[in-house]
């Protein structure tokens, strides 16, 4: 991984909305929110209430949206878009509930997890159903192409998973261990979720190989983002409480910077609290209060902003239009949260 200078904040970036994208795609999403209402239903009582606990809990399903974008940006006049759309929002919903296990969460944007209502076998069992019906939608568009790139995704982000929790509270992390963890677990699927909407309107390969590349980028940006807002931010901004990944243990971009850069005394406070899980109530006032000495926050925001430059410039092929503008506002939109 190499070093990314730190550079000052565009004027663009800070007047970025997510707004222009949610009107142009909001047609297709009223159609994807309801494929998700229809294809939620099952004769078991249980998979719904549960599977709707989290659809509904607020989220701005921002993959699907890609998906919907990507598919406008290309011109696509067809329906596959929708179902593909709904199947990216099902794998993300998926991988939510799967994550809330291993976690072990209380809390998912500011509500009870389902396994705290549900229990942890119920949110698995459900998100495997989830996943089923996501494969399902993919079938029906009938585009092996796009089938391909999304079950490529759902195997990535599980090898994510698998290497999230080998690196588990392992203070000897490395950036480019960590970096490789939040390519597969988020970016994977960003990339998909763009990528497919080109696919889908038979778009050249360059074409398809952009958005792939705007949406991994975009994603990676989008990780490193809530990485530093959970020691900088609010529990609005984030739907978590601050401190949440020290309470559990993970070990994020910050926390890899400030160990790195840290003396044995510092190291010994990160191996207590999160290698042993020994922490007091005054530890994460610390844990802050060392990022900022050694500037793993702010290198983190740096990091975001350096991957937000890569998915904008991965944009560059398109002609000018109001979906590619919007797309790019994304990019601002997502990495100014940290500001």
């Amino acid at each position: 991984m190499g070093v990314v200078l730190p550079f000052d904040k565009n004027n663009n970036e800070a007047q970025a909305s997510i707004d222009p994208l949610l009107k142009l795609v909001a047609g297709g999403m009223e159609r994807v929110n309801e494929a998700i209402l229809v294809r939620a239903q099952s004769h078991v009582d249980m998979i719904p209430e549960l599977a709707h606990h989290l659809i509904n809990s607020g989220g701005k399903r921002l993959r699907p949206m890609l998906t919907i974008a990507a598919a406008q940006l290309c011109d696509y006049e067809g329906d596959a878009h929708i179902k593909l759309a709904t199947a990216v929002e099902f794998m993300h919903t998926a991988t939510l509930l799967h994550d809330d296990v291993v976690d072990e969460s209380d809390l998912r944007r500011g509500k009870k997890t389902a396994r705290l209502i549900w229990g942890n076998q119920a949110s698995v069992l459900v998100g495997d159903y989830l996943l089923g019906q996501a494969f399902k939608m993919m079938v029906e568009t009938g585009s092996l192409e796009s089938l391909a790139i999304l079950s490529h995704a759902s195997s990535v982000i599980a090898e994510g998973e698998v290497l999230q929790l080998a690196a588990s509270k392992d203070t000897a992390t490395t950036e480019d261990a960590y970096m490789k963890v939040i390519e597969a677990k988020t970016a994977a699927l960003f990339a998909a979720a763009a990528e497919v909407g080109a696919v889908v309107a038979e778009k050249p390969q360059e074409q398809c190989q952009a958005l792939a590349s705007y949406g991994r980028n975009l994603g990676i940006a989008f990780q490193l983002v809530d990485d530093a807002l959970d020691y900088s931010g609010s529990e609005a901004e984030t739907g978590k409480a601050v401190g949440d990944d020290f309470r559990e243990g993970k070990i994020t971009l910050p926390v890899v910077l400030s160990y790195r850069r840290g003396d044995d005394e510092e190291r010994k406070f990160w191996k207590r609290c999160l290698e042993k899980g020994e922490q007091d109530d005054a530890d994460l006032k610390k844990a802050i209060s060392l990022m900022n000495r050694h500037g793993a926050i702010d290198d983190t925001k740096d990091r975001a902003r350096h991957y937000g430059t890569i998915a904008r410039d991965a944009m560059a092929i398109f002609p000018d239009s109001d979906h590619k503008q919007a797309l790019l506002d994304v990019v601002g939109f997502c990495i100014s949260r940290v500001f």
